[in-house]
């Protein structure tokens, strides 16, 4: 176990670089590329560093709401499903946007909503 002024220390993150975080858990070093767990990537050095070990197996990084067991780190191979991070097209239409749904409305139509409106005036 680490000791760091004085208190036992069960996980830490020792370093964060562009490309991984590296992290010590009871007296191991761990290695998470950015390639393999893409949700540390864009978060601020302060809320990866707030990791906590719960149950001796789990951490948990409550700011980012993010859960990995220590086995997910040891045995990869038995997890196979990875975070798939995709950026926000912006040619995507907004869940409000009715714009393509209107009908196409025929010019005989506009015809006819024009002589019953005439017929309305009259």
């Amino acid at each position: 176990m680490k000791t760091i002024h004085g208190k036992n220390i069960s996980v830490s993150v020792e370093n964060i670089t562009p490309f991984c975080i590296w992290i010590y858990v009871k007296d191991k070093e761990y290695f998470l590329s950015y390639k393999e767990f893409p949700y540390f990537k864009k978060q601020t050095l302060n809320a990866i560093q707030k990791v906590q070990l719960l149950h001796g197996y789990h951490l948990y990084w409550p700011e980012l709401d993010i859960d990995l067991e220590i086995d997910n780190l040891e045995n990869p191979e038995k997890y196979p499903l990875k975070s798939k991070i995709t950026k926000k097209s912006s040619s995507r239409r907004s869940p409000f946007d009715v714009s393509g749904l209107r009908k196409k409305i025929t010019r005989r139509e506009i015809l006819q909503a024009a002589r019953e409106s005439r017929h309305r005036a009259e």
